[in-house]
């Protein structure tokens, strides 16, 4: 019964925290949803055995999760002859049209980098608590953020984003 507390505390206290990352990673709000429902249910399965830390454990999951869904996608796309066009005409006058724009920078990143600038710069977490949570050393959560931010340096919409806007963009490192 206590576990139960502690798993429904943990829940509402983390539940929207997670939810943003899992946009962030997914893109789409009905996929994150489900992402984290998923990482919910695999997190509470294993509960009774988690002592130190279970928001890294949940986000372990979140990330390894999204992982397996990516690859299982990527397998089942199918190439079109065109490609939908994009439109040019964005007007980045309003602070919620740069998050569109950050959202659309992250989403040309390899997954493993986006995730690193993720939980780098918007969970703010620690290099080596990244490397934790990736399960990888800290000097590929180095390697991955520098080139990750090289490519966003040269991304031509976060540019004009930076330029057209009152409180711009920085991509820093």
């Amino acid at each position: 019964m206590a576990e139960e507390a502690d798993f429904s505390d943990f829940v509402s206290a983390r539940s929207t925290s997670l939810l943003r990352v899992a946009y962030l990673l997914t893109r789409d709000a009905d996929l994150a949803q489900d992402l984290v429902q998923v990482a919910l249910a695999k997190a509470w399965l294993a509960w009774g055995r988690l002592v130190d830390d279970p928001e890294a454990y949940v986000r372990r999951i979140l990330y390894t999760t999204y992982a397996t869904w990516w690859r299982r996608r990527w397998r089942t796309e199918t190439p079109t002859e065109s490609l939908p066009e994009r439109s040019e005409q964005i007007d980045f006058t309003d602070l919620a049209s740069n998050r569109f724009v950050v959202a659309d920078a992250l989403a040309q990143l390899p997954r493993r980098q986006r995730a690193v600038v993720v939980l780098r710069y918007f969970e703010d977490l620690t290099e080596l608590d990244t490397a934790r949570v990736l399960g990888c050393s800290v000097g590929t959560v180095k390697s991955q953020c520098s080139k990750a931010l090289q490519r966003l340096r040269v991304d031509v919409s976060l540019s004009a984003a930076a330029d057209g806007s009152s409180g711009g963009i920085v991509v820093e490192g």
